[in-house]
């Protein structure tokens, strides 16, 4: 399969060719802007916070002489993929790869969730994703060509106590893009779901989640990059960052659900963060 994202950066395909990155203006899609811009990549930057994307837009052109493209959206609002979309068709960008960063969560028992909160934790982590997905993907399809990485998470393969909404968002993405790895290999098209950890990022001071509590290791960001873009060079369906996710997964078969689950909430430690 092609994937040409990947390659030297002198080809003529790469030099038309964008890589679009929401949640692109902190933690972890900021790592993965930082990448591909290394990469020598053409890039459409996502965020909501104007100010962030607009100065990494900026050192990015500068440092390394790629084309950036800075798009301020907030992806909790329902037209926001079909704006994000129509932003780059207007610039004649071809989207090759997408990489769905975003995501937003809140640590705490689903009881005392905001209902606000709800409705942007479901829009960002499942309705955006979708949606963007769907609308980029039918180009790759035509082009027979191009990549989805799907920023999930460990708590997406069981259910997490303090983090549930968080968790079941993440079960979606995981298992929508197990679907579309299949659906979408023979069409030239790889997706695949990045299931990372606890990472160093300031995902947590957002989220209310205290990360001196966690009795998991917290891992450095680089990391994960380079494990996502190994296993979408291979077109893995899942990937897994470090071997101790992959056996905290295997290790579930060893037990029943309902230990599986309390285990989760044991390492997660939510409730101590409050």
């Amino acid at each position: 399969m092609p994937l040409p994202f990947l390659s030297p950066s002198d080809s003529v395909e790469a030099s038309r060719s964008y890589v679009l990155v929401t949640g692109a203006s902190m933690g972890i899609g900021e790592a993965f802007a930082r990448a591909f811009a290394r990469m020598g990549r053409n890039l459409v930057l996502v965020a909501r916070s104007a100010a962030l994307l607009q100065a990494l837009g900026e050192e990015l052109r500068r440092k390394h002489g790629i084309d950036v493209h800075v798009c301020v959206e907030d992806l909790s609002e329902p037209e926001s993929p079909g704006r994000i979309y129509a932003f780059c068709a207007s610039r004649q960008v071809e989207v090759e790869l997408l990489v769905n960063c975003a995501g937003v969560s809140c640590a705490g028992d689903f009881d005392h969730l905001p209902l606000q909160r709800l409705h942007e934790i479901v829009m960002v982590n499942m309705v955006a994703l979708a949606n963007l997905t769907r609308l980029f993907a039918c180009d790759m399809v035509q082009r027979k060509r191009g990549g989805v990485i799907n920023v999930a998470s460990l708590g997406g393969i069981q259910a997490v106590p303090g983090l549930g909404l968080y968790s079941a968002t993440k079960s979606f993405v995981i298992t929508l893009s197990e679907a579309l790895h299949i659906e979408l290999k023979e069409k030239g098209v790889a997706v695949v779901a990045l299931c990372p950890g606890f990472i160093d990022t300031g995902f947590f001071s957002h989220s209310g989640h205290n990360a001196a509590a966690l009795r998991l290791p917290v891992y450095g960001i680089d990391l994960v990059i380079k494990a996502a873009l190994r296993g979408l060079k291979q077109n893995r369906m899942r990937v897994f960052p470090t071997a101790l996710d992959k056996l905290l997964v295997f290790s579930q078969r060893m037990v029943t659900r309902q230990t599986a689950i309390r285990l989760a909430g044991f390492f997660a430690a939510v409730k101590r963060s409050h």
